[in-house]
C-alpha cells in the first residue's frame, strides 16, 4: 500500500500497517488521507515520533501538576488516576460539524419537549408514542417531580451526547446524558494543556475556540434564577471528593467563579436553600448539579442518601430555588426512548431526526422481543437505566450457558431490557509508544440552552480504547482522552478560552460565600502544613546530632540526642516512641523508629500520614488553589512517595536531603498561599490554624525540651538544636551576639511579638485574624474565641523571662512549665471554639420517629 507523503516514515507505516479495518477518522479509503488532515499531518511528521513522546510527557507533566486526575472505583492500587491526553488531536471539519451540530440542537430541542411532557401533561404516553411501562419502570421517573415548576422556560439545560462513526461513515448517537453530563472540564482542560505542548501548531491552525459555549453556560444558569436575577447566587453541587469526575467538578467551579458545594453544606429552611458559609445562611438562586437524581432529596427521593440536601423538591415546588438539570432529568437517559424519538420528532417537531441513534429494539413490544432473543449473540444487551457497576453485555462475549441465563432474563422482565447494534466505532490515529496506531474512539459532545435554541461546543470529549480490538474507552476501563479540533474557514480572532466581560447583570461578586466544609478543609491545610514542616525540622535536627555524635564523642551529644528524641514523639504524638515502654531500646538505636515516624502512612503522627491527611485536605478544596500552589502539593506527593521507597540500610544522609527539599516545598506552598490567595476569611481560617498548630507545637517542643533543667555542659546543645528546629538560630546570633542562655532563647522563642517563631507573634496573628472574622450581630460582647486567645496571648506578655527561666529546688523550671500547659490547654479550647462558631451553621438530621426506648418509658 503506497503511504502519502505526509505519514512516511516509521510512524506512518507503523500506522498503516495496524489498520482494523473500519472507518478511520484521517483516511477514509485506502491511500488517501482526508484533505483538512494534511497540514496537521505535516506538522506531525515534522516532530517526529521521539518528539510527538516527548510532549506526550510534557502534557503528563502538566496535567499531573495541574492535579487532573479521574476516580478509579474498586482500584487495587488507589482510585486516583492521572487525567490521560493523547498529544494527536481528533479534527473535523467545518461543513461536517455544521451538520453535526444542526442534528445535535434538534435533538436537544426534541428531548426538552419529551421532558416538559413527560412531567406536564403526559400526552406522549396519552397518544401512543411512549409505553406508560417504559417511564414509570424507569429509575429516574421521579413521581415527586411530576407538576413541579420550571425556571427559565427549558426543562433540559444541559445536554451531551456519545457519537459513533460506524463503518460506512455516517455518524451516529449511541446515547444521551441529560441528569448531570460530566466531561465539559475535562475537554476545557485537554484544550488548555494543548495550547501548551503545540503552541505554534494550535496557533496557526484555525480553530474554534470554547470559551462561547461557557459563557453561554454562565448566561443561561443566571437566566434560572428565580429571584436576583441581576446577581443570582449559583452554586455548584457535588456528591465529593470521592466521585469519580470529583476534578472536574471542583475545575468547573473555580472556572466559572461558582461555589462548590456539598449536600452538607446546604439546609432548606421556609421552602429556601441555603448555604452554610462563614457570614452565616446566604440564599441559594440556582444549583448546577453533579448529583444524581436520587440522591438528591433524602425526604422525597432516596432516604438512604447521605449526599443530598433534605427538602430540596419542595423548595423547587414552591419555586424558589432553580437547578440545573432538574431532578428526574435522568428519564431521558433511557435507552428504550431511541426507538420512538423518530416518532416523536414528526408528532412535536414536525421533522425527521437528522441524527439517527444506533438501532435499538425495546424488548417490551412482542416482536422487538422475539427479535432481540432470536439474535442475542450479535447484539449488546442494556437494561432501561444505569446502574453503577453494571455494564453493557456483548451478547458475542457469551458462551451458551450465558446466552440462556440472558433469555431467561429478559423473559422475565422484558420493560426492563433493550437490545441494540453493536457498531464497530471509527478509529482515530493515537500516539502508541513513539508509533502512530489506530485506536477505536467515540466523541462526546455537550450543548447548552439559549433563550432560543440550543449552544453546542465545538467538538468535545474524544476519548479512545487503551488496546487496539479493545472498544471501552470509559475512563474506569482505562481509556484516553484527545482535544477535538473543529476547523474554521476563517479564524476567530477574539474567540479565546478565557472568559469574556459579561453585562452587569450576570456579573457575581469576585469573593463569594465561602461554605463552611470549605472553611474547615482550609483551617486543617493550614495545621497539616505546620503540622509537617515542625515533624519535619525536628527530624532533621535529630539526624544532624546523629551525624555530630558519629563524629565527635561528646557525651554531651548523647544526652542531648535523648532529650530531641523524646521531644519528637510529644511532638508527633506517636507514643509510646521514645518515651513508652521499651524505650529504652530505641533510645539506644533510634533508626528505626526514626524510620518508621518518616515512612510508616499507617502510623498515627508519622510524616507520611500528615503529609496525606494534608493532600486530602487541599485536594477537597481544590477549586480554591492557584495552579501554582497545587503544583507544590502534587511535588510534595510525588517526592515523599519516592521516599517511601528509601532501602531499610542506606544511610540517614539521603533522608535529610530529602527533608531539605521537604521543608523547601511545604514553605513554598505557605508562601504561594500568602501571595495569591485574597486575604479573606478563607485565607484567614487558613493562616489561622498555621498559627494555631505552629503555637500548639513550640509549646510542646518547649515543655518537651527546656522545662527540666540540665546539665551545664549539655544545657547549650538543647538550646542550640531548640533554636536550629524553630529556625531561629541565626536571628538570636545576629540578636544576642552571646553564648547560648535560656532567658534570651526564651525571650525571642515566647515573647518576641516581632519574630515570626515566636508564640507571641502567632497569638497576635490569632488575634488579629479573629477580629476580622464574620461576627454574629446579636452577639455584643466578646465572643468565645476572641476571649481564649486574648486570655492566651496576655500570659504570655504578663510573663517575667527571668522567673520563667529560674528553678527554685525542684529539677524543673515550674513557672515555665505552668504557663506552656496554660497556653497549651487555651489553644485546645481555641481549636474547639473555632469549630462550633464557623464550621457549622445548621443543625445534624434527627430522627423524626420515636426512640424505641422511649416508647418503652
Amino acid at each position: 500500500m503506497k503511504m502519502p507523503d505526509e505519514m512516511s516514515g516509521g510512524s506512518g507505516a507503523q500506522y498503516y500497517a495496524t489498520r482494523l479495518g473500519t472507518y478511520d477518522e484521517m483516511q477514509a479509503t485506502a491511500g488517501a488521507v482526508l484533505p483538512h488532515w494534511g497540514q496537521l499531518l505535516k506538522s506531525l511528521a515534522a516532530f517526529g515520533g521521539q518528539g510527538l513522546a516527548r510532549r506526550r510527557q510534557e502534557a503528563e507533566r502538566l496535567l499531573r501538576e495541574n492535579g487532573v486526575t479521574y476516580n478509579v472505583y474498586n482500584d487495587p492500587e488507589g482510585n486516583l488516576r492521572p487525567w490521560q491526553l493523547d498529544p494527536i488531536p481528533l479534527l473535523l471539519g467545518s461543513e461536517e460539524w455544521l451538520r453535526l451540530e444542526r442534528g445535535l440542537q434538534q435533538r436537544a430541542e426534541l428531548l426538552d419537549r419529551v421532558l416538559a411532557d413527560l412531567y406536564g401533561e403526559q400526552a406522549l404516553i396519552r397518544d401512543g408514542l411512549l409505553p406508560l411501562e417504559l417511564v414509570h419502570c424507569h429509575a429516574g421517573f421521579q413521581r415527586s417531580c411530576v407538576g413541579v415548576p420550571v425556571m427559565g422556560g427549558r426543562h433540559l439545560v444541559l445536554y451531551a451526547a456519545n457519537l459513533a462513526r460506524g463503518p460506512e461513515g455516517r455518524m451516529w448517537v449511541l446515547d444521551d446524558r441529560s441528569q448531570a453530563p460530566s466531561g465539559a472540564g475535562y475537554a476545557l482542560e485537554n484544550r488548555t494543556v494543548m495550547t501548551r505542548i503545540l503552541p505554534g501548531l494550535f496557533r496557526d491552525a484555525q480553530i474554534q475556540r470554547l470559551a462561547q459555549f461557557f459563557r453561554s453556560l454562565r448566561l443561561a444558569l443566571a437566566r434560572l434564577a428565580p429571584h436576583n436575577r441581576d446577581d443570582p447566587r449559583v452554586v455548584v453541587l457535588t456528591p465529593g471528593p470521592f466521585n469519580e469526575t470529583y476534578f472536574e467538578q471542583a475545575y468547573l467551579a473555580a472556572y466559572l467563579g461558582y461555589p462548590l458545594a456539598q449536600g452538607d453544606d446546604l439546609t432548606v429552611r421556609d421552602g429556601r436553600v441555603w448555604l452554610k458559609s462563614l457570614e452565616g445562611l446566604q440564599q441559594v438562586d440556582v444549583i448546577l448539579r453533579r448529583l444524581d437524581d436520587s440522591f438528591c432529596d433524602p425526604l422525597e427521593l432516596r432516604s438512604d442518601s447521605l449526599l443530598g440536601v433534605p427538602g430540596l423538591v419542595e423548595a423547587v415546588r414552591r419555586g424558589h430555588v432553580a437547578i440545573a438539570n432538574p431532578i428526574g432529568s435522568s428519564l431521558l437517559e433511557n435507552p428504550g426512548f431511541l426507538p420512538f424519538l423518530p416518532g416523536i420528532a414528526r408528532h412535536l417537531l414536525g421533522a425527521e431526526l437528522e441524527l439517527p441513534a444506533v438501532a435499538t429494539w425495546w424488548c417490551g413490544q412482542p416482536r422487538e422481543r422475539e427479535f432481540v432473543l432470536a439474535n442475542l449473540g450479535e447484539l449488546v444487551i442494556k437494561t432501561i437505566h444505569r446502574t453503577p457497576g453494571k455494564s453493557s453485555v456483548f451478547g458475542g462475549s457469551l458462551d451458551q450457558a450465558g446466552l440462556a441465563l440472558w433469555r431467561e432474563r429478559i423473559r422475565a422482565k422484558p420493560h426492563m431490557y433493550v437490545g441494540q447494534e453493536r457498531i464497530s466505532f471509527s478509529t482515530v490515529p493515537s500516539l502508541v509508544g513513539e508509533g502512530v496506531e489506530p485506536r477505536h474512539a467515540i466523541l462526546r459532545t455537550f450543548l447548552v440552552a439559549r433563550e432560543q435554541d440550543y449552544l453546542a461546543m465545538p467538538g468535545g470529549l474524544t476519548r479512545i480504547a487503551p488496546a487496539k480490538e479493545s472498544f471501552s474507552v470509559s475512563g474506569q476501563s482505562g481509556g484516553v482522552s484527545k482535544d477535538t479540533w473543529v476547523l474554521v474557514d476563517e479564524v476567530e480572532m477574539l474567540s479565546t478560552t478565557a472568559p469574556a466581560p459579561e453585562s452587569p447583570g450576570t456579573v457575581q461578586p469576585m469573593l463569594g460565600p465561602l461554605p463552611s466544609r470549605s472553611a474547615d478543609n482550609l483551617f486543617w491545610v493550614g495545621r497539616y502544613t505546620e503540622r509537617a514542616e515542625s515533624s519535619a525540622r525536628l527530624v532533621r535536627t535529630i539526624l544532624n546530632k546523629l551525624d555530630e555524635q558519629q563524629e565527635i564523642d561528646d557525651p554531651g551529644d548523647a544526652i542531648c540526642l535523648e532529650h530531641l528524641l523524646r521531644a519528637v514523639t510529644h511532638l508527633t504524638s506517636s507514643y509510646p516512641g521514645f518515651v513508652g515502654a521499651g524505650s529504652a531500646s530505641r533510645l539506644s538505636q533510634p533508626l528505626p523508629e526514626l524510620r518508621s515516624l518518616l515512612l510508616n502512612e499507617q502510623r498515627p503522627g508519622s510524616l507520611p500520614g500528615t503529609l496525606v491527611a494534608f493532600s486530602r485536605a487541599a485536594f477537597t478544596v481544590r477549586d480554591l488553589w492557584s495552579n501554582d500552589a497545587w503544583r507544590v502539593v502534587d511535588e510534595i506527593q510525588q517526592q515523599w512517595r519516592q521516599v517511601q521507597s528509601w532501602p531499610p540500610g542506606e544511610a540517614p544522609e539521603s533522608l535529610q536531603d530529602s527533608l531539605d527539599q521537604l521543608i523547601l516545598k511545604l514553605v513554598a506552598f505557605s508562601g504561594l498561599t500568602t501571595e495569591s490567595m485574597a486575604h479573606d476569611s478563607g485565607w484567614l481560617l487558613l493562616d489561622i490554624g498555621r498559627r494555631l498548630e505552629r503555637a500548639k507545637l513550640t509549646t510542646a517542643l518547649l515543655r518537651a525540651t527546656l522545662v527540666s533543667c540540665h546539665h551545664p555542659a549539655v544545657v547549650g546543645q538543647v538550646l542550640e538544636a531548640v533554636l536550629a528546629t524553630t529556625e531561629s538560630l541565626v536571628t538570636f546570633r545576629r540578636r544576642y551576639r552571646s553564648h547560648l542562655q535560656l532567658p534570651a532563647v526564651l525571650e525571642l522563642l515566647l515573647l518576641d511579638e516581632k519574630h515570626p517563631r515566636a508564640l507571641a507573634y502567632q497569638l497576635r496573628k490569632l488575634q488579629s485574624h479573629i477580629a476580622f472574622l464574620p461576627k454574629s450581630k446579636a452577639w455584643p460582647t466578646m465572643q468565645e474565641d476572641e476571649r481564649l486567645v486574648l486570655e492566651a496571648f496576655t500570659r504570655v506578655r504578663l510573663a517575667n523571662v527571668t522567673r520563667l527561666a529560674t528553678a527554685a529546688e525542684s529539677d524543673i523550671f515550674a513557672d515555665l512549665d505552668d504557663l506552656l500547659d496554660g497556653v497549651t490547654s487555651l489553644l485546645a479550647k481555641l481549636s474547639d471554639a473555632l469549630t462550633r462558631a464557623y464550621f457549622s451553621h445548621a443543625q445534624g438530621p434527627r430522627l423524626l420517629a420515636a426512640d424505641p426506648l422511649e416508647v418503652e418509658l
